[in-house]
C-alpha cells in the first residue's frame, strides 16, 4: 500500500465492515475491522491503516469536539469527555520574533485529561467495547496512561499501564491512580514498557491503546482536520508548515493521513499540503537521524535522556507511517537542545499560554530552522503543543522564577518592592 499522497482511493475489499476496514501499508493485506483483534499485519506484521469506502469534505463536518468528524471515523461516537475543539492561539510577539507571516499554537493541553491523547482515547476505547474486551493497557511516559485510565473508567473498563520507574512526572501518575488505573513501574525505560504490554495483548491479557493500536490515530488526525478549518476560517488558505514535537510520531502519522484522505476526497490540492515537521530532543532524537541520513528506517536508540518526558522515546513505533509524512510533504526534522526547549517553554508561557517541556520542542524546532533559513519569513506556521503545564508542575517551577521570602507586614512587602526600584 502506497502512502504517498498521490494514491488513489483503495477499492473496498469484501471483508469491509459498513464501509471500514483495515489495511497494511506494507503488503496490501485488508482486513474485517471487527473480527477480531489485532494491531499489525497477519501477513508480514506491518503496521495497520483505518480504510474508508467513503472520505467527507468539510462540509460534512457538523456539532462540536472530535466527533463532529464522525463521518472521517470508524462510529458515529465514542466514549467521550468532551474532547477537542481546543484553541488555535495566536501569538504576536512570538511570531514577530521568530519572524514568520503568520504562527499559530494548537494547544492540546486543553482537552480534558491535559493532552492529545485523549483524542486517539476516545475512539480507541469505543472499539474495544465494540470488540467487547475486558482490559486495557498500555505503556506510557505519562500522558497516555492519564487518558487511557479516564476514558476507561468513563466506559466502565479495567485499566492497566506499565511506565519507566522514575522517569514520569508526577502530576501524570496522579491522574492514572485517581482515575483508578493499575499501575506497574518498570525498572527500564518506555521502549522496554511498550514490549512489554506488546507482549501482554500477544497473550491476550489486554487490549493494546498505544499508538500502534490503528484506530487511536484515527481520533488523533482530528488535530490536523481542526488546524486546516482554523487556518481556512482566518486567513482563507492551509497553513505553509505544520510543526510538531515527535515521541512515537503518532501525531505526524495521523496528520498526514487526514491530509491524504482529504486529498483522495479533492479537499486539498497536494500542493497545499501542509510541511510536517517533526521536532525531538537532542537526546532522543531517531526520527531526526533517520531524516538526515536519508533511511528508510528508524535505529532504536536504547539510552534515550531529555527533560521532555513525554518524547523521551528511542523506538517510535509509528515511524513506516511517519518518515513518508514528513517526506511527502517536503518537510523536515530537527532536534532541540533541552535548553532550547525550555527557553521556548517560558517564551510560550510569556504569551499566557502554558505548557510542559515537550509541547515546547515544536516552538523551539521552529526558532532554529528559522534561524537556520529552512523555514521562510512569509510562511504561515501552526505549531502543535501537546500537553498542559501543569502536567509536569517540577518543570515548569524550574523553568520559572523562584518565591520571595517577605515579612508578615505590609511595610515588609512594600520595603521587598521598593528594592525592585
Amino acid at each position: 500500500m502506497s502512502l504517498s499522497l498521490s494514491a488513489d482511493q483503495p477499492a473496498v475489499p469484501a471483508n469491509a465492515d459498513d464501509g471500514v476496514w483495515l489495511e497494511c501499508i506494507e503488503c496490501g493485506e485488508t482486513f474485517a475491522p471487527f473480527d477480531d483483534i489485532r494491531y499489525t499485519c497477519d501477513e508480514c506484521d506491518g503496521l495497520l491503516e483505518v480504510r474508508y469506502d467513503e472520505l467527507p469534505t468539510f462540509d460534512d463536518f457538523e456539532g462540536r469536539g472530535v466527533w463532529r468528524y464522525a463521518d472521517a471515523l470508524p462510529f458515529d461516537e465514542g466514549v467521550s469527555i468532551q474532547e477537542g475543539d481546543t484553541p488555535l492561539y495566536e501569538v504576536p510577539r512570538l511570531e514577530d520574533d521568530i519572524g514568520v507571516e503568520a504562527l499559530r499554537i494548537k494547544h492540546e493541553g486543553m482537552n480534558p485529561t491535559g493532552s492529545f491523547k485523549d483524542r486517539g482515547m476516545t475512539v480507541g476505547v469505543r472499539v474495544a467495547k465494540e470488540l467487547g474486551v475486558g482490559r486495557l493497557a498500555c505503556a506510557s511516559t505519562g500522558n497516555t496512561s492519564a487518558a487511557l485510565a479516564a476514558y476507561g473508567s468513563r466506559g466502565g473498563m479495567e485499566t492497566l499501564v506499565l511506565l519507566p520507574a522514575g522517569k514520569v512526572a508526577a502530576g501524570k501518575i496522579a491522574q492514572a491512580s485517581l482515575h483508578g488505573a493499575r499501575i506497574l513501574e518498570v525498572d527500564d525505560n518506555f521502549d522496554t514498557c511498550l514490549d512489554f504490554v506488546q507482549e501482554l495483548a500477544s497473550r491476550g491479557e489486554a487490549y493494546l491503546l498505544n499508538s500502534l493500536n490503528p484506530f487511536r490515530l484515527e481520533g488523533q488526525k482530528t488535530i490536523g482536520l481542526e488546524i486546516l478549518e482554523g487556518f481556512l476560517a482566518d486567513y482563507d488558505t492551509v497553513p505553509d508548515r505544520i510543526v510538531l514535537p515527535v515521541g512515537n510520531a503518532g501525531n505526524t502519522s495521523a496528520l498526514y493521513k487526514a491530509f491524504r484522505e482529504l486529498v483522495q476526497a479533492g479537499e486539498l490540492a497536494e500542493a497545499d499540503v501542509p510541511k510536517l515537521t517533526g521536532v525531538q530532543a537532542e537526546g532522543a532524537a531517531p526520527m531526526v537521524e533517520a531524516i538526515e541520513n536519508g533511511a528508510d528506517e528508524v535505529r532504536r536508540w536504547d539510552d534515550v535522556e531529555t527533560r521532555a518526558t513525554a518524547i523521551r522515546i528511542g523506538n517510535p513505533v509509528n515511524a513506516p507511517k511517519a518518515l513518508p509524512g514528513i517526506r511527502e510533504t517536503d518537510g523536515t526534522a530537527v532536534s532541540v537542545s533541552d535548553e532550547e526547549i525550555t527557553a521556548a517553554q517560558r517564551d510560550l508561557a510569556g504569551e499566557g499560554i502554558g505548557v510542559e517541556p515537550a509541547s515546547a520542542a515544536s516552538v523551539a524546532g521552529l526558532r532554529k530552522l528559522r534561524n537556520a533559513g529552512i523555514v521562510d519569513a512569509d510562511e504561515r506556521v501552526a505549531c502543535l503543543t501537546t500537553g498542559h503545564l501543569l502536567k509536569d508542575p517540577d518543570a515548569a517551577a524550574a523553568a520559572g522564577g523562584d518565591p520571595e521570602p517577605v515579612p508578615g507586614d505590609i511595610d515588609g512587602v512594600l520595603e521587598t518592592l521598593s528594592d525592585d526600584a
